[in-house]
């Protein structure tokens, strides 16, 4: 960041509408999303590696989004097509909520990655079933205007199939909404695979190839971004042993903490 007053300013100015839609604004010609090598003017130490940096956190869904279906199922334009606004997300066996989850963990990997220095933006305030949203084309262009390091959308799968477990990281291919963030979006993604394993957790066993990754193109919070967006699906939440630990609060502070070594790998290298 080149300087970080006027970033503020923009980003509490310029917190996108749920309600927006359409096209989504040209960016300038010849211009590159941010990649690991964004400058800040101010330094790094060793007990604050990521001074400067700016990293968007995005929990994926909303508590309340099942009470608000008119408003998720609208229509929004994700960069090369149409898409609902968002979804009720999936929860475990046992009714413990996907929206939950997420928003534990990306609160828990806010307190890790202020501590290292970084400004941590969210895509969402709260969790609550009185609130819907933010669409995903909001959450897609959450943090282009600062302009932003990266961005981690957190989620759990749904997967009925039989034993199906683990994690997988999504990246949206070389294509013309994310051409010029394509390059960083998978060095992100393989990043994060790196640390998920690192911390313990499987590759998910449900996905063809089994590297525990995957490429989309119909994923507005990834098209929209203008910066090394990935979305973490931590684990299958109708999976017994996923379900518990992502459950659990020993579980969430597991899978912040892999997510964090992801983002500050990618960034710093260590």
């Amino acid at each position: 960041m080149r300087t970080l007053l006027p970033a503020l300013l923009i980003a509490l100015a310029g917190v996108a509408s749920c309600g927006q839609s359409g096209a989504v604004p040209a960016r300038p010609a010849g211009s590159a999303a941010p990649t690991a090598s964004t400058t800040s003017t101010t330094a790094p130490s060793a007990g604050r590696p990521l001074a400067g940096r700016v990293v968007v956190i995005d929990p994926g869904h909303q508590l309340g989004n099942s009470r608000h279906r008119a408003r998720i199922e609208r229509r929004v334009w994700i960069g090369n097509g149409y898409t609902a606004c968002n979804t009720t997300g999936t929860s475990t066996d046992s009714g413990f909520p996907e929206a939950t989850f997420t928003w534990r963990v990306a609160k828990r990997m806010r307190i890790e990655l202020r501590a290292l220095g970084a400004r941590v933006i969210l895509t969402r305030k709260a969790n609550s079933r009185g609130l819907w949203g933010p669409c995903v084309d909001a959450r897609g262009r959450r943090g282009n205007a600062v302009p932003a390091d990266l961005k981690v959308s957190i989620h759990g799968d749904g997967s009925y199939a039989a034993g199906a477990h683990g994690f997988h990281v999504i990246y949206a291919p070389d294509h013309r909404p994310t051409a010029d963030s394509y390059r960083g979006s998978r060095r992100l993604a393989e990043s994060t695979r790196a640390a998920m394993g690192r911390a313990g957790f499987a590759r998910a066993n449900y996905l063809a190839g089994g590297d525990g990754l995957d490429v989309r193109s119909d994923l507005g919070t990834l098209n929209l971004s203008n910066m090394p967006t990935v979305m973490v699906e931590c684990g299958n939440m109708r999976n017994p042993a996923d379900a518990r630990r992502m459950s659990s609060p020993s579980g969430e502070q597991r899978y912040a903490a892999a997510l964090v070594r992801g983002v500050r790998s990618f960034l710093v290298g260590r």
